[in-house]
């Protein structure tokens, strides 16, 4: 029963729960075994990643926005053509550290947790054509001067209006439920999009879904294509404002995202959308404060 309970703890939670001093009622080993958690993790500290893996992942990085039907074969020939004698071995655990997997159909192509629930996608051929009608989220790598970091944002289909967004230097869970939460006090969407990655599968993120009273569906494994308006904020992002701006830590990279966010909301217009910004749209408010008509 207790495991049942820690089971969607993530490892940095399990490693921060243990109590080591003397004189404890339980041992050390006793309550790694409780928690399902091996004793060598404990104890591990995580290699830092090198500078040449930096490198070749800001790269990689590059070319999978280009081409994000790149798969690990590919990327290692095209880097290789750009003078980086590299292996696949070296490139797939690169390429699943930065969480990027090809948008074409193929076998294990979504890196998700086997005991976590995964629900069905609830949008093919689905009109939008409202506001909260379907919010989705993602995450993608963002790279820095100094080291890189993971972003996280919610944006809704309809308005493609951000709703939240945040950074993180971890892959856990954890930012992506602080940033589904904020997004919740702005509204509520009908149906929830996300990917099976295992963030999005945790029962920390699908809880809070759950208790909003909100549907879930989720993208088809190696289909990225299924939450198309999130792929494209990410390319936008990247080559508008990251490898324009060259952040060096993540405090400039969340100034510099707030003011390419806001712009994005508020000042950027969309043909899509009839040349209206996404702030509007979704408000229902111009930004002169005249109400629109009702989409």
């Amino acid at each position: 029963m207790v495991k049942k309970k820690v089971g969607c703890l993530t490892l940095d939670k399990k490693r921060a729960i243990i109590e080591r001093e003397e004189n404890m009622a339980l041992s050390v080993r006793h309550q790694c075994e409780l928690l399902g958690l091996n004793r060598s993790t404990l104890y591990y500290e995580p290699v830092p990643i090198s500078e040449s893996d930096i490198r070749l992942m800001n790269i990689i990085d590059e070319l999978f926005t280009k081409r994000p039907s790149l798969g690990v074969r590919q990327m290692m020939w095209r880097l290789r053509d750009r003078g980086f004698w590299v292996g696949k071995k070296r490139v797939r655990t690169l390429m699943r550290r930065m969480g990027l997997f090809p948008i074409f159909p193929k076998k294990n192509t979504s890196k998700r947790n086997p005991q976590h629930p995964v629900y069905p996608y609830l949008l093919r051929d689905v009109t939008i054509d409202r506001v909260n009608q379907v919010w989705s989220t993602d995450i993608t790598y963002i790279r820095l001067g100094k080291g890189f970091a993971y972003l996280t944002a919610i944006i809704d289909w309809h308005s493609r209006y951000v709703i939240a967004w945040r950074l993180s230097n971890t892959l856990t869970a954890d930012f992506c439920v602080e940033c589904l939460k904020e997004a919740l006090e702005y509204g509520k969407p009908e149906v929830f999009n996300t990917d099976q990655g295992c963030q999005f599968t945790s029962a920390e993120f699908i809880k809070v879904l759950e208790e909003a009273k909100i549907t879930i569906s989720m993208d088809g494994k190696g289909r990225a294509i299924d939450n198309i308006f999130v792929e494209r904020l990410w390319r936008t992002v990247k080559y508008e404002d990251i490898y324009i701006k060259h952040y060096q830590t993540i405090p400039e990279a969340n100034e510099g995202l707030k003011e390419f966010f806001d712009d994005y909301n508020m000042e950027r217009r969309h043909s899509s959308l009839g040349y209206k910004t996404p702030w509007s749209v979704f408000s229902g408010v111009d930004l002169k404060g005249w109400m629109l008509a009702a989409p």
